[in-house]
């Protein structure tokens, strides 16, 4: 009987192993919702793949440690003496000194991609001082604010103000947002009411929304098409229907797309919809 329970538990450890070793295979797709869409998903997959790694063959080893002792308590005569240890000084330094220095290692290894998608002075030229829009999140929807067509901010300053407050002229969705494909895009990240997160899966994007900051989010999508956002915080009985979409197309196709909704927009429900004009603004 104890040679059957020694197995068992060894068994286990080996299941787990080769779940995990097919988990990133095409024909399951157990492990992300799909290839990284963006350099920056990209490289926050390799970090995910690095640590996996490193975690596989910590836990291989143990296992193959523990099964080792389970063996041979299993297959000890039961009339031998049994020995008995106080512990080991020089082992308690090495499995001390030794995950010190990978969790120091991982800390070293991701600091170029973690500043690359943290740190506002790492964003792209392009993004710093003309950002995509404001990203609301309120119990339980999104909230779009883009720019009015043309909007050209002259300094931080005045971009600032204008991710506090809107303007006359900014244009709204809900729960759906718009971005030009293969170019650099800058949203802030704002809450209306308790704490969110933008979780992008696909793009391996996630920034917590908390009260009262406006945070900016980087990100560049290379594929053109619809792609699932949603909210990664528990934030209240509804949070599981806090879903939206973001489309990614041509910069034309996004252009138009502003268009269109500033002359819905500015609809007054009363002329013939196709003979409103866009206003344009800029500064």
């Amino acid at each position: 009987m104890r040679v059957f329970w020694a197995l068992f538990f060894i068994f286990w450890p080996i299941v787990a192993v080769a779940v995990c070793w097919v988990a990133p295979s095409p024909e399951f797709n157990w492990w992300f919702p799909g290839a990284p869409d963006g350099p920056i998903g990209r490289r926050i997959e390799d970090l995910f793949d690095l640590i996996l790694i490193i975690t596989t063959v910590v836990f291989i080893g143990t296992q193959v440690g523990l099964g080792y002792v389970l063996l041979k308590g299993a297959l000890k005569d039961p009339s031998t003496k049994a020995w008995h240890s106080h512990g080991s000084h020089s082992l308690e330094v090495i499995w001390t000194i030794v995950p010190s220095g990978i969790l120091l290692f991982i800390a070293l290894y991701q600091m170029d991609t973690w500043a690359d998608f943290r740190i506002q002075s790492h964003a792209p030229d392009q993004v710093q001082l003309q950002p995509l829009a404001v990203l609301t999140a309120r119990q339980f929807e999104w909230r779009v604010r883009y720019a009015a067509p043309g909007r050209l901010f002259k300094n931080k300053q005045e971009l600032d103000e204008w991710v506090r407050s809107p303007e006359p002229g900014d244009l709204y969705g809900v729960n759906e947002l718009h971005v030009p494909v293969a170019k650099p895009a800058c949203v802030y990240l704002r809450s209306g009411d308790v704490q969110h997160s933008f979780f992008l899966p696909t793009l391996r994007i996630k920034q917590d929304a908390v009260p009262g900051l406006a945070i900016p989010v980087w990100f560049t999508v290379l594929e053109e098409g619809e792609k699932p956002f949603l909210c990664a915080e528990l934030c209240g009985w509804g949070h599981y229907k806090m879903k939206a979409r973001l489309i990614a197309e041509a910069d034309e196709e996004f252009q138009d797309f502003l268009k269109e909704l500033q002359v819905k927009q500015s609809y007054d429900g009363v002329t013939d919809l196709s003979s409103q004009s866009v206003v344009k603004t800029s500064e």
